[in-house]
């Protein structure tokens, strides 16, 4: 790996914690830096497990020590996600690297636009009956097994559409993505889907960023992050789907 490549994946994977932090979607930047940085499609995709996992771990400790419960109640939840999560893992790992870095750049479009528009929980709404709420779940965690890059932004709200309130809603969503890393990581370990160095790197990046985006007071900055992720994800989303090449090749 080059010395830039390794900076990359360090600002990359700040700026993805960060985003994370106060925004959601940021996997839709660093499974693309990965590739760029020279890892192949799903080794990508099996490689930014690893900080995700990490993350996720830092932020239920987090939870737990602010006293934040009801995960007693978030059985029909975490059983249909960690069901879905292994049928989308070995599903995704099936695909080349080609075909895998494609899907990638189609799904970046729509998360792009959860990102600007995030979905509103609805406190107000009839809660779910319980075969909805697992259906809806194994869907999320079949997402979430494959691809992961935005499954919290839509995971809050179908918690919150699940009947549970705010607060325990933002703790099951940090327990249940952890739970589906968790679970989906060592099937892209055993398959040789995860490059460790880039990995590795890359978590201290989004470990970083998550730290500074939990602790930091900028007022007014979420909106700025917003608008420098959609632009990245735009620029990369452009670059998986062969776009640069197509346009390098006419001019």
């Amino acid at each position: 790996m080059e010395w830039w490549e390794a900076v990359l994946l360090v600002v990359g994977g700040a700026a993805a914690g960060l985003i994370n932090a106060v925004a959601g979607g940021g996997s839709s930047l660093t499974v693309p830096l990965l590739v760029l940085a020279g890892v192949p499609g799903n080794d990508a995709n099996g490689s930014n497990r690893v900080g995700i996992l990490t993350s996720n771990a830092a932020a239920a400790t987090a939870f737990r020590r602010l006293g934040v419960r009801g995960l007693s109640k978030a059985g029909p939840v975490l059983g249909p996600i960690i069901v879905g999560s292994l049928i989308g893992a070995f599903g995704i790992t099936r695909l080349t690297d080609d075909a895998f870095e494609r899907v990638f750049g189609i799904v970046m479009l729509p998360i792009i636009f959860l990102s600007i528009r995030k979905p509103k929980p609805r406190l107000d709404a009839e809660p779910w009956s319980t075969p909805v709420t697992v259906a809806v779940f194994t869907a999320v965690g079949l997402y979430g097994g494959a691809v992961q890059a935005g499954v919290g932004l839509v995971m809050l709200a179908a918690l919150t559409r699940a009947g549970y309130d705010l607060v325990t809603a933002n703790n099951i969503k940090v327990v249940a993505n952890l739970t589906l890393t968790a679970v989906v990581l060592p099937i892209f370990i055993v398959q040789g889907k995860v490059d460790w160095v880039p990995a590795l790197i890359l978590a201290a990046g989004l470990t970083a960023g998550g730290w500074i985006g939990a602790h930091a007071a900028v007022k007014g900055g979420e909106r700025f992050i917003r608008a420098g992720m959609v632009v990245a994800a735009l620029l990369l989303a452009s670059k998986l789907l062969g776009i640069w090449d197509w346009v390098a090749d006419r001019f």
